[in-house]
């Protein structure tokens, strides 16, 4: 027979593992809770971004649009119509080169607006592949005339995840962005490549640097604080390395896709 001070212990052991139990219980509870609501926030944020994301794409597009059918198919057209204008019949031999240049004036004119037709794509664009969308994006840079760009795929695509690809597509045109507005380069160097489950992206320019405890500031703040914030909303790594006098190199290191 067990004595009352072994019961009272029994009772006690026993009390004592269920309080445990219960404690595990609600401790493992609230810690799913917690992950549950955490994992929801994340997808409602990154749902937000992606919505935000593609109205700045679409607010892109149409800045884009906008200034070439401004400065560039408007000068070819105006160009086109004075050809037309100047053409004198008296002199068939002038009047057959002005109309020659007319032509091709014209065709350059329709190549213009074939591009255009593309960027109208919008999300269509992107669904190509990213690497297609990062290509057509340094077309319209190189356009300019202004900046050597070298880009570099260093490995094929095999996956794509059309989420990933608008966010980081974005991110590219931010840095871009930047680089233009403050960097003062001459030469772009763009490197795309995925491996070990993960896609890298790397931008360097020859531009004038800066200093990194002034880009909150400078240098486009708002646009490198999107990067960072865009690619940490994928589980990614940003590292932007620059220095006055040495251009700026922008890294990035996202899970893919």
């Amino acid at each position: 027979m067990l004595t009352s001070k072994e019961v009272f212990n029994l009772v006690l052991i026993i009390s004592i593992f269920f309080i445990l139990l219960i404690s595990i219980i609600i401790y493992t509870a609230f810690v799913y809770h917690n992950r549950k609501r955490k994992h929801q926030n994340d997808l409602i944020q990154f749902q937000q971004e992606l919505l935000k994301t593609q109205l700045e794409v679409q607010e892109q597009t149409m800045q884009t649009i906008g200034a070439d059918l401004h400065d560039n198919i408007g000068q070819l057209l105006s160009l086109t119509s004075l050809t037309l204008n100047s053409i004198e019949m008296e002199d068939p031999d002038k009047a057959q080169q002005k109309i020659n240049s007319a032509l091709d004036l014209n065709s350059r004119c329709i190549k213009e607006l074939r591009l255009l037709g593309k960027l109208l794509q919008g999300e269509q664009l992107i669904s190509s592949g990213l690497p297609e969308a990062v290509n057509y994006e340094i077309e319209w840079l190189q356009k300019a005339g202004q900046y050597q760009v070298d880009y570099q795929i260093e490995t094929n695509f095999t996956a794509s995840n059309p989420d990933k690809d608008l966010l980081i597509f974005r991110i590219l045109q931010e840095i871009l962005n930047n680089t233009i507005k403050h960097a003062f380069a001459t030469q772009i160097k763009i490197k795309l490549g995925c491996r070990d489950n993960n896609l890298h992206l790397t931008v360097e320019d020859n531009g004038v640097g800066f200093l990194m405890d002034e880009a909150p500031g400078k240098h486009g703040g708002m646009g490198l604080h999107n990067i960072r914030k865009r690619t940490e909303l994928m589980g990614g790594e940003v590292h932007i390395q620059s220095q006055p006098g040495t251009g700026t190199v922008i890294k990035l290191s996202i899970p893919y896709p």
